[in-house]
């Protein structure tokens, strides 16, 4: 259909013929002429009129031009596949190469545009439109992105980034397209897919206010209030007591298969082969083939994801000494390759918690809104685009391992970590001895792994003065862990984890990975600061030679 009188002089026969055969158009495609879309430059689309009043304002406010697609008048929705054509033969140098260079997202990777594809359209029209008349240099949506990541960077204040916005319009000639506040420059961002859900939580990790409990004021758990108490002990009304921010990674995989290349990548473990038949990706797991083997319509598909999830606590205050404790939860993809798999732009964050205090076993409740979502990727989720085949397809994706260090282990998995018990293979039989005057607890029973014939089983005074001849236990399989958890046996299990709401969780022979930085960083450290003498990290002390003289080990070593 002729579009060419969008762009034609209103008082022209042109534009009038034109508009009379939009509505036409609109009026036999959606078969109504009162409930239209206005597409006038200011309504965009956002309200519904009859025909009369929207040829008025067509008239009047002339006709949105970056809408070129007619989607929501009947007209087919192609901006999609035209959009990822255009990036590949762009090579990535095109349209928002500005915004994958300041914000990290990869081309073509602006939100969820199939469900929404006006969406797309105000991207396209923010994209094309100048700063201000006569700009070169910069479009709206480039100097918005950028004024963006200066405030991000710098930790500019809501208000003081209004008050920047309203200084840029006036500095710069009448005309200009700079949003007047931080809430216009937001709608426009969001289209990018930047947009979270903001939560209230109870201020002890008992609920989210989400569901059931939207509306509730007070907690019904603890009976505290929803809203922040003042220093005068007054309730703020409306001001939340906690907050956790938590963004949506459904739209975001959603919006890595719109990506030529992305999309391309995220197939890459299916073209690989293990030439040495070493594992040298998550792919030759035990994990991934049992669920290729267990759910075979889940593992033929190769662009169905497979995921890891991290988490751990972290001083936002940048003090040391602020014992302030922020949480944030990151989800990593497999399929991706080794090399980009680890790149700041597909390590996705999904939820942020808040402090002063870290949530410990209660972070279950906070993983609610993740987990659900996660059972809605598992089921499937239908429509997604891929833009390397071309093809709309159903996409699943299934959680493989956590992995973080020994005290989140404890608080994700629900397993008792410090004490007697706190080993999560030996459980009950851990092999654990008090320090007399250490003060701590040891586990002095590690050489049960080593093979049966290794040296240091036989030698007694580099150890604890005894041989070892114990064999190693076998680990406990997930429906196990289960049955234990639901039939009251918590001896070594301090909760059941909100994991196991997840139908394959049970079956997963690795359900829970420890972070190698962490275990390597604090052995270096132990033997390093004994070695050097080093003061605060020195191991080797006065109540440490003592603990060896009760315990009948390295007696010349004994203090004086």
């Amino acid at each position: 259909m002729d579009k060419s009188w969008m762009h034609s002089d209103r008082r022209s026969k042109a534009y009038e013929f034109g508009v009379e055969a939009f509505l036409n158009f609109a009026v036999e495609n959606l078969l109504t002429t009162t409930h239209i879309r206005c597409p006038c430059v200011k309504c965009v689309n956002l309200k519904l009129f009859g025909v009369g009043i929207i040829r008025d304002h067509v008239y009047f406010n002339g006709i949105y031009q970056s809408y070129k697609n007619w989607t929501f008048h009947g007209e087919p929705w192609e901006a999609t596949t035209n959009a990822s054509r255009n990036v590949e033969e762009d090579d990535g140098h095109g349209r928002y190469s500005f915004v994958s260079e300041e914000i990290d997202m990869d081309d073509n990777d602006f939100g969820d545009f199939d469900s929404d594809p006006y969406e797309f359209a105000n991207v396209i029209g923010d994209g094309d439109q100048p700063v201000y008349p006569g700009c070169r240099k910069y479009t709206k949506l480039s100097a918005l992105v950028k004024l963006y990541n200066l405030k991000a960077k710098h930790g500019m204040s809501d208000v003081c980034f209004t008050e920047l916005l309203i200084l840029q319009g006036d500095l710069l000639p009448e005309g200009n397209t700079i949003p007047t506040s931080m809430y216009e420059a937001k709608k426009t961002l969001c289209a990018l897919g930047l947009s979270y859900e903001k939560m209230h939580a109870c201020p002890n990790d008992c609920i989210l206010y989400r569901k059931e409990y939207e509306d509730s004021t007070n907690c019904p758990t603890c009976g505290i209030s929803r809203w922040k108490e003042g220093k005068d002990s007054i309730l703020k009304e409306g001001v939340p007591a906690k907050v956790v921010w938590y963004f949506p990674p459904i739209p975001r995989f959603k919006r890595m298969f719109q990506s030529h290349e992305t999309a391309k990548s995220l197939t890459w473990h299916a073209a690989r082969k293990s030439i040495d038949g070493q594992m040298s990706h998550p792919a030759d797991s035990p994990s991934w083939k049992l669920l290729d083997d267990k759910w075979p319509e889940f593992g033929n598909e190769p662009r169905n994801l497979r995921l890891a999830l991290s988490s751990d606590g972290f001083n936002s205050q940048s003090s040391l000494s602020s014992r302030y404790s922020c949480w944030p939860v990151i989800l990593v993809t497999y399929n991706l390759p080794p090399w980009l798999r680890m790149k700041r732009k597909f390590m996705m964050l999904t939820l942020l918690i808040s402090g002063p205090k870290q949530p410990g076993n209660d972070i279950d409740v906070y993983l609610e809104p993740l987990i659900d979502d996660l059972k809605s990727l598992w089921d499937e989720i239908r429509g997604v685009y891929d833009a390397h085949n071309g093809e709309y397809f159903t996409l699943r994706a299934a959680l493989m391992w956590t992995i973080n260090d020994f005290p989140a282990y404890g608080n994700l998995s629900g397993c008792v970590v410090k004490g007697y018990k706190a080993c999560p293979i030996c459980g009950d039989d851990t092999p654990s001895h008090r320090l007399k005057n250490g003060h701590k607890i040891c586990y002095i029973g590690h050489r049960k792994w080593l093979p049966i014939n290794h040296p240091y089983r036989r030698q007694r005074a580099a150890f604890n003065g005894k041989p070892e001849y114990g064999i190693p236990p076998e680990p406990l399989t997930g429906e196990e862990v289960l049955h234990m958890v639901e039939n009251g046996d918590r001896v070594c299990w301090k909760k059941k984890s909100i994991f196991f709401d997840l139908e394959y969780w049970k079956y997963l022979p690795v359900r829970h990975a420890l972070d190698v930085m962490h275990i390597e960083k604090n052995v270096c450290d132990s033997i390093i600061g004994t070695l050097l003498e080093i003061p605060g990290k020195n191991k080797d002390g006065i109540a440490a030679r003592l603990d060896l003289l009760n315990m009948g080990v390295k007696t010349d070593l004994q203090p004086e």
